[in-house]
């Protein structure tokens, strides 16, 4: 997300097979190319820096822009230790992402560079997602890392590198109005779409970005790859988070900040006190398992008091959102800023889990604190989380959002 030198001989058997995938026609492919240089808008010969995560949506941007005929230049970063990485059982090419990022630029026949942000990620991501979990909080690293890492720091490295744009495998859409305003819009792939997780990309940022898999389905994309022989064509995508490789990402914070493992007390939101926990870090908002508590009816954590070290449980319907406060917002929008747009109580689609639908509400002021409040409540909000929000007259338009700060319950 010191340069790493490897031989190719010597990764040969660590690469994943390339399964029966059909290839494309040339006319497939020809689409391909032209809808990735439109997603481009730049003339032919442009430099573009190509960020090379090693997975095959990346990896594709890249062939498609050397296929169409920019200055293609693939950029990875070693984000976090792929020697523990290796160890992961059950996963194809698990730790192996820098070495096929490698392979495939000299495949393509394009430089690579492999930059150390280790630090800088373990800084910007790993230590704030143990932090926030301290806190109560629920975390999405993904969004720090692209907020931080990918679209702050390797910018910079590609302006550094004389590219006219960096391009990236997000599934992402990118519209540019006939005003000049830049727009982020959802993919037309919606099942792929990633737009909750970049709703930080300020808009300088998205000036300088371009997203060329905006326009392609996942089955088209792999079928690019088997088509040009990359052997990444069949890699699976990645399901956890990528600095947990053994998808427990409690151990890792329990290294990371054991005082999390204090000990306190489970208590029902009516004031009894139900049981015992060994630290508040192993729950979550809206978290039904593993209570370890039983009085009759199904209970839910509603709230975490970290202070007190206390996990409050209730019933479903306590779970029910009516209003939240923003952190940390960016504003994609018309407006000339999201306060602007607030003050004008602007209607919203906001959406606060990348696994739920978008709810209509109303961004708005309450006492000075920016707020989204819905028209019919919400379910399972929780602190931490990031709350993006989309135009209801254009759904596929995002506007901007922001990190959820405190949330006020329908019934409170």
């Amino acid at each position: 997300m010191a340069a790493m030198t490897v031989a190719a001989d010597l990764l040969a058997d660590t690469f994943c097979p390339i399964p029966d995938i059909a290839p494309l026609s040339p006319v497939d492919m020809d689409a391909a190319i032209e809808a990735a240089r439109a997603a481009v808008g730049l003339p032919v010969g442009s430099r573009i820096v190509a960020a090379m995560s090693g997975g095959v949506d990346s990896t594709v941007v890249a062939a498609l822009l050397h296929k169409a005929g920019y200055d293609v230049v693939g950029v990875t970063l070693q984000l976090y230790d792929h020697g523990a990485a290796l160890k992961k059982k059950g996963a194809c090419c698990a730790g192996q992402d820098i070495h096929d990022a490698r392979l495939a630029a000299e495949t393509l026949g394009i430089p690579h560079y492999v930059l150390d942000y280790e630090s800088r990620f373990r800084d910007a991501v790993i230590d704030q997602f143990a932090d926030s979990y301290l806190k109560g909080q629920t975390p999405v690293p993904c969004i720090r890392c692209n907020q931080t890492v990918k679209f702050r720091d390797l910018l910079d490295v590609a302006r550094d590198l004389g590219a006219a744009a960096m391009a990236t495998g997000h599934y992402v859409g990118r519209a540019v109005t006939t005003e000049g305003r830049v727009q982020m819009r959802k993919a037309i792939d919606h099942s792929r779409d990633q737009s909750y997780f970049l709703f930080a990309t300020t808009p300088d940022q998205l000036d300088y970005l371009r997203f060329p898999l905006a326009g392609l389905e996942k089955p088209v994309v792999r079928g690019v790859a088997a088509e040009l022989g990359l052997r990444i064509a069949a890699k699976p995508d990645s399901q956890d988070i990528c600095f947990v490789p053994s998808g427990d990402y409690r151990t890792l914070i329990d290294r990371l900040r054991p005082q999390g493992r204090e000990a306190g007390e489970i208590v029902h939101m009516d004031g009894r006190v139900l049981g015992k926990h060994a630290g508040i870090t192993d729950y979550t908002i809206g978290q039904r398992r593993g209570l370890n508590v039983a009085v009759g009816e199904p209970l839910f954590v509603t709230r975490l008091d970290p202070d007190q070290r206390r996990v409050i449980v209730g019933p479903r319907e306590a779970l029910l959102t009516a209003s939240l406060t923003l952190d940390e917002t960016n504003w994609l929008g018309d407006q000339t800023s999201i306060e602007a747009a607030a003050s004008e109580n602007t209607p919203v689609l906001a959406r606060v889990r990348s696994t739920r639908p978008p709810s209509p509400a109303r961004l708005t002021l309450v006492e000075g604190v920016m707020s989204v409040v819905f028209d019919q409540g919400e379910e399972g909000v929780a602190p931490g989380q990031a709350c993006a929000l989309y135009d209801p007259t254009d759904p596929d338009r995002l506007l901007g959002g922001g990190f959820i700060r405190d949330t006020i319950a329908s019934a409170s």
